[in-house]
């Protein structure tokens, strides 16, 4: 008689799913793709390549998914594209002039790989080509103006940037919470709150209504308003995550160079709170994700999944 899996692999083969897709779109898109110089185009491929997490361009799908039921051809055109954008921002953020790191996803970064030049164009590349897929992949030209609006939103200087911007400023000062609050808000929740907020919509999410209206969920939200909340608190659980992994786990475990945060005096959690108080907030910030879609029902039970895995990461 078979025994029904524990959690952490249940959870486990769901991602695998969605990396596998999302792997698969990345790879037709790339190919699909005319005109680019052979050189860029290997070094594009090595990037997009790399054994990533792909948390974000999943939180895609399982968003679609929790109110459509099934991941659209256009969630896996958003998940591509979302993940095109962060994997820009890795590539940059480890040159030498931002983080200087010679690993990441496990594999030599890529201006060790291909010199700094190829690294910023590749990084350069990544980034238009996400918006060139969400413009010409997207078939509803109403939904793929959204899908670019939120995208850049998320990732331009009012977001991603402005959180990087923040980071750079706050290294080898003593930080404060409210500092790293504004950092890790935009420097890594609105990503993660894009994410939700782009799969919602292309599964036709319903936005908040008076009350009686369809699309009225409990408390008052609708469907995207509760997977904006829900996008942003594990998007701010991940990054205490990452911050408590930089100083616990090795580089073998991280694919990255572990420790680099102490060594550049950065402004983290656990440096301004401190460890056991990052772990509590991160908890707290699990279960408000999870309070925040209650009203999804079952659909979104991967997303419930998500928040708890979040939790138990090592790497």
């Amino acid at each position: 008689m078979s025994s029904t899996p524990p959690p952490d692999t249940e959870f486990n083969a769901l991602l695998d799913t969605k990396v596998r897709i999302v792997n698969s779109q990345l790879t037709l898109l790339l190919s699909e793709q005319q005109g680019i110089q052979e050189d860029l185009r290997a070094a594009l491929a090595y990037t997009l390549s790399a054994p990533g997490k792909r948390i974000r361009a999943a939180l895609v799908l399982w968003s679609c998914e929790a109110v459509a039921e099934q991941n659209t051809h256009e969630a896996r055109i958003a998940a591509a594209a979302i993940e095109m954008v962060h994997t820009y921002s890795l590539v940059h953020d480890d040159l030498p002039a931002m983080d200087d790191d010679d690993l990441r996803r496990g594999w030599p970064t890529c201006h060790k790989a291909f010199g700094e030049a190829t690294a910023i164009l590749t990084g350069d590349a990544l980034l238009t080509l996400a918006f060139e897929v969400l413009a010409s992949r997207i078939r509803d030209p109403w939904l793929a103006m959204r899908l670019t609006r939120q995208l850049a939103e998320a990732a331009g200087g009012s977001g991603m940037i402005a959180g990087q911007m923040a980071d750079l400023k706050a290294e080898r000062t003593a930080g404060s919470v409210e500092v790293l609050e504004y950092i890790h808000t935009n420097k890594t929740a609105k990503m993660f709150r894009c994410a939700a907020v782009m799969g919602g919509m292309c599964g036709q999410a319903e936005i908040a209504q008076p009350d009686g209206a369809p699309g009225r969920l409990k408390g008052g939200a609708g469907q995207l308003d509760a997977l904006a909340q829900y996008g942003l608190k594990i998007g701010l659980g991940f990054q205490i995550a990452d911050d408590i992994l930089d100083v616990s786990a090795s580089s073998e475990q991280l694919g990255k160079t572990a420790g680099k945060d102490i060594k550049a005096n950065k402004c983290t959690y656990p440096a301004v709170i401190g460890i056991e108080k990052s772990r509590e907030l991160e908890q707290t910030l699990a279960r408000e994700a999870v309070e925040a879609i209650e009203p999804l029902g079952p659909a979104a039970n991967p997303l419930r999944q998500l928040a708890q895995a979040l939790l138990a990461r090592e790497k």
